[in-house]
This record gives structure tokens, C-alpha cells and sequence, in this order.
């Protein structure tokens, strides 16, 4: 699992519009709050996601930019999108090298079957690559506002 103070892996993936976003593009111009969740349109997710699309104008003011990445492809991200008015960035991480690169997968069981699972994540990352926050198995309600108030501090 990463923690402050590590260098954030860098990445290249598409996103809603099939565009290809790369961390580095972000460094020393953004911080960047990289958050990871389980399923586009499900509640919890849901919630998450429109919390951050919320407070997205505020998350700009301070120079930063809201990435968020689960294992849907860039369509289930473009429906996602559009059905619930979210306007943070969504990238598809379909092969999971970027959930691994960050320690975000956990094996469930479910169904009596283990599985390997996204677990919520959210790092923080300020302009030169660095992570500053590095907060798992968060609780989606409230969350955006809590990431927001440490983007503050930054």
C-alpha cells in the first residue's frame, strides 16, 4: 500500500470520451485527487461521485483536479456520466494496472466464491508527483468535503 510521502505512480488511461489522461500531465501545474471506486452506478459510488462533481468548482479554486478510476470500461463511464450529471474525470482501468500500482485491490468473498475487489481509496497528490494523503477503505458520504478540507491545507 502506498503512504504520504511516496511518489505516485504514473499512468496512462482512457476516460469517458476515450481520451487518454496521463498523471504527469497534472505535474507542476495540479494536485490531483485520485480516487478509486468499486462500480460506476451503483449508490455508494453514485453518492461519491456526485459529492465531487458538487464541490468540483472548489476543488478547481485550489488548483486542484478530481480523477476518479474503478474497472469500468469508457462507455459504462459515459453513461455513468451523463445520467448523474458528474463532471469529474473518469478513467477505465479494465485491466487493473493502475488499481494494482496504487494497492487498491482486496479479495471478498462473494457468494461464497473469492473475488478480488476495488477497495474505496483516495490519494492525494500535490504538484510535484508526491502523495500527501493516502486514505483507504473510506466511506463515500461526506467524503468529497473531507478530501476537500486537506486540499485546503495543502
Amino acid at each position: 500500500m502506498l503512504k504520504a510521502g511516496d511518489r505516485a505512480p504514473d499512468f496512462e488511461l482512457p476516460d469517458a470520451d476515450m481520451e487518454i489522461a496521463n498523471l504527469s500531465d497534472y505535474r507542476g501545474k495540479h494536485c490531483v485527487v485520485l480516487y478509486f471506486y468499486v462500480r460506476d452506478d451503483t449508490p455508494a459510488c453514485t453518492t461519491q461521485a456526485i459529492e465531487f462533481s458538487d464541490l468540483d468548482d472548489q476543488f478547481t479554486r485550489h488548483g486542484c483536479v478530481v480523477i476518479g478510476v474503478s474497472r469500468d470500461d469508457c462507455i459504462s463511464h459515459g453513461e455513468f456520466r451523463d445520467k448523474h450529471g458528474i463532471t469529474v474525470r473518469l478513467l477505465a482501468d479494465k485491466d487493473s494496472i493502475v488499481c494494482r500500482q496504487y494497492g487498491v485491490l482486496v479479495e471478498k468473498e462473494v457468494d461464497g466464491v473469492m473475488r478480488e475487489s476495488v477497495q474505496r481509496a483516495t490519494f492525494i497528490i500535490d504538484r510535484a508527483g508526491i502523495i500527501r494523503h493516502a486514505l483507504y477503505g473510506i466511506h463515500p458520504k461526506g467524503h468529497a468535503g473531507q478530501v476537500l478540507q486537506l486540499v485546503k491545507e495543502l
